[in-house]
């Protein structure tokens, strides 16, 4: 059935929650599907069974059509560490760290490797549901492009725009984007979806047939607001910070650091009603009556911590410490408690070291080497986690220190101080499974709500799919899909 591209107005109209629906309602109709990207931006990464790192809307887009995650499935990543600079994940392994400027002279000798992993992912799909990033309107980085227009036409795989009537201005935004764009690069687009419509939806039928008239493209449907996409992963940090979330339990409260990775950690929490779940954000204190305060992993944990430490939330978090609160540190997070990090070679920004919060006896050296890996294993407790670690850094805790978990190897990770009181890891996704998370949340007194992460997300692909189902008309984008070489 070939392939078809979903790309967006704008950045967050929902492109990567579309692609999973739709790789979940195809899936269930029994056809192989695979989701791609040819060039993601995020520091919200996942870890593929090899080891290899891709985008977390790509992983979630994997498990929507009931496959392992693969490198192929997004061949290039890109991870901000600066305002100026990323590291650049080829085919699921660092192959640098490059400034923005740099980056763009790259983009075409990438273009290979992007083809090269689309055409071995397609050999084993009937269908192919490939993600846009950004939007094709950005015209200013359409030379060398790889990820939206440059990658269509390359790969010749026809495209449906989809654009956001909640945040206003669709019509304008979906025809305008014709407008703009290069007449070939507009002939790439076969159809429009409007996305996150709320109300009567006979209320824009003028509005569908005005797009319609204007551009000459197939009208593929009407999206409602999906409330089930709320409970899916994000993939960008934009979505953080959106208030207390969770239950009337005890309060956890996270930092929100300004390269902050990873940060779907707290998603099973967001989503537990035995705890409320506070992002705090830059300028504000972390809150005085938190049970438990977090420090998430990060892309830069030398500067983060200067970060932290700008916000006044280092003191916050000392007073924290001497009312008796649990600190709990992820990844990054686990280095800033330490006593000392060292970056000598200038692996996530200037070299040089610092002293850490000094909660736990643990020095840590940002090294080339990058540790990813899928682990599973045991707390202290003896309840079973399943998660992976994906850090460029090695810790040495001091001898005798009581460690927080286990692998299933034995090996112990981690460390804990004051009998538990503050603890620190290498891994995410700690909170995702049930026991892990109960055994966790039971320390602050809080209760853990009985799914697993996977079986919430799961069911909430299902009711993504279904509305998709209704909504749009699948017989029309399996036709453009068709037209795909």
């Amino acid at each position: 059935m070939g392939a078809v591209m979903i790309q967006g107005t704008g950045s967050d109209v929902g492109k990567s929650v579309l692609v999973a629906g739709l790789c979940r309602l195809l899936t269930n109709r029994g056809l192989t599907v695979r989701p791609f990207k040819a060039q993601n931006m995020s520091n919200n990464a996942a870890v593929c069974a090899d080891g290899g790192e891709i985008g977390r809307a790509q992983a979630l887009q994997a498990m929507a059509c009931r496959a392992a995650p693969t490198t192929t499935m997004n061949p290039v990543l890109l991870k901000p560490q600066s305002d100026r600079t990323a590291q650049l994940i080829v085919d699921g392994r660092v192959a640098g760290v490059m400034a923005a400027g740099d980056y763009r002279r790259r983009r075409p000798e990438l273009l290979g490797a992007v083809l090269s992993a689309y055409r071995r992912l397609a050999r084993d799909a009937d269908i192919v549901i490939v993600e846009g990033a950004g939007s094709p309107a950005e015209i200013n980085l359409r030379a060398g492009d790889i990820a939206n227009m440059g990658f269509a036409r390359a790969a010749r795989v026809p495209v449906v725009l989809a654009g956001d009537i909640d945040r206003g201005g669709v019509i304008a935004a979906l025809v305008g984007t014709q407008a703009v764009i290069d007449p070939a690069d507009a002939a790439m687009i076969r159809g429009f979806v409007v996305n996150k419509f709320r109300g009567d939806p006979a209320l824009f039928d003028d509005g569908r047939a005005g797009i319609v008239a204007r551009t000459g493209w197939r009208d593929i449907g009407l999206v409602p607001w999906l409330a089930d996409a709320a409970l899916l992963p994000a993939e960008d940090a934009v979505a953080l910070g959106r208030g207390v979330a969770g239950g009337d339990g005890p309060l956890i409260a996270v930092p929100m650091l300004s390269r902050i990775a990873n940060f779907d950690d707290f998603d099973a929490l967001a989503h537990d009603p035995g705890v409320r779940l506070r992002m705090v954000p830059p300028g504000q204190p972390l809150p005085g009556d938190a049970a438990l305060v977090i420090l998430p992993g990060t892309k830069a944990t030398i500067a983060d911590l200067a970060f932290f430490r700008a916000q006044g939330w280092d003191i916050d978090l000392a007073g924290h410490v001497r009312r008796g609160g649990q600190v709990l540190g992820i990844c990054g997070g686990y280095q800033m408690l330490g006593t000392h990090i060292a970056d000598p070679d200038g692996i996530e920004g200037p070299a040089g070291s610092v002293a850490g919060l000094g909660l736990l006896p643990v020095r840590t050296v940002i090294a080339r080497a990058k540790t990813t890996r899928p682990v599973i294993g045991t707390l202290a407790g003896g309840a079973t986690f399943a998660g992976y670690e994906i850090h460029a850094g090695v810790s040495e805790v001091e001898t005798g220190t009581p460690p927080l978990l286990r692998f299933a190897d034995g090996t112990p990770d981690g460390a804990t101080a004051r009998d538990g009181q503050i603890g620190g890891c290498y891994v995410h996704g700690l909170f995702d499974g049930a026991g892990a998370r109960a055994a966790l949340l039971a320390r602050i007194g809080g209760s853990a709500d009985p799914l697993d992460r996977r079986e919430r997300i799961d069911a909430a692909l299902d009711g993504v799919a279904r509305a998709l189902a209704t909504a749009l008309d699948i017989d029309a984008l399996l036709d453009i899909a068709g037209e795909a070489v």
